[in-house]
């Protein structure tokens, strides 16, 4: 890791308290120069750092930038109350080395990198974020606008850290694990439409594409990826008109109550802990949330 991105996850470790740059310099083993210098960086990509003579540095609690390092700490800070000591194999793989989240500030399509690494070789668990998307799709080809301000990300799979590779099964667990986070943590409960887009009332909030490569010659999954996009806190205003009455988002632009990273990490979270549920378990859910 970069000292920029070492300083930024050491303060999303500590974001509720001050913490001094000579403190800092040495629990990271770097100088105070190198500390400062990070800090000058992070604050040049938008993260607002709040600096005081006598107590040092914070995050302030208006920054919602997706990155690598608050996604970690937000599962941390999430996961003891889920399934974040069970060590399931999702969560384990996201958790055990840095470089399993990806992060983008602009793809055509998460779920299209995500298929292409998974093809390459990446290992179960790895996560593509985008921060917008030029060519977002849903099922049959059908287009998903996504702009800043939403959430975009895919997440490789291996059939070994699913309970069922049955597409309802593997449709109903990602829509639960969506739908259970977006009530835990916002307080909304979504409703889904078959297959698996989230609404909330007559508007739309998600929308979730499963993909998967199999062996021709055996017809064996090797991989499944789980494309999942969610109107944060996106202005509908800007969404193409034949949109905008059909389309939702979980806040008001910059009104969100939480933030993304939370969010990702808590839908990470819930994959691997659903994923070791019974499917008539997972079924229920899904059928129960259905409109």
């Amino acid at each position: 890791m970069s000292s920029k991105d070492r300083v930024l996850e050491f303060l999303e470790h500590n974001k509720e308290d001050y913490i001094s740059g000579e403190y800092m310099a040495e629990s990271l083993g770097l100088s105070r120069t190198a500390v400062w210098k990070a800090i000058k960086e992070l604050r040049n990509q938008g993260y607002v750092i709040e600096a005081s003579s006598k107590k040092g540095y914070i995050l302030a609690p208006s920054n919602d930038i997706i990155s690598e390092s608050g996604i970690l700490a937000e599962l941390s800070e999430y996961c003891p109350d889920k399934h974040y000591e069970k060590k399931e194999k999702i969560l384990s793989a996201v958790i055990s080395e840095h470089g399993m989240i990806q992060i983008h500030e602009t793809l055509d399509s998460t779920n299209r990198t995500a298929k292409e690494l998974a093809i390459a070789g990446a290992p179960g668990g790895t996560v593509v974020i985008a921060r917008s998307q030029t060519l977002g799709r849903g099922r049959r080809e059908h287009e998903f606008f996504s702009p800043e301000g939403g959430i975009y990300m895919s997440i490789i799979l291996t059939p070994d850290m699913l309970p069922s590779l049955e597409p309802d099964v593997v449709t109903a667990l990602a829509g639960v694990s969506v739908c259970e986070a977006v009530h835990y943590l916002c307080g909304i409960e979504p409703r889904i439409k078959p297959v698996n887009d989230l609404f909330v009332g007559d508007k739309k909030i998600c929308g979730i594409l499963t993909e998967s490569g199999t062996e021709f010659d055996t017809g064996t999954v090797q991989w499944i990826v789980i494309g999942i996009g969610i109107n944060f806190d996106s202005d509908i205003s800007g969404f193409p008109k034949e949109l905008q009455s059909i389309a939702g988002a979980l806040f008001k632009p910059g009104k969100a109550k939480v933030t993304k990273n939370r969010l990702i990490a808590a839908i990470i979270c819930n994959l691997a802990g659903l994923s070791s549920e019974s499917t008539r378990e997972v079924l229920k859910a899904y059928n129960d949330r259905l409109i």
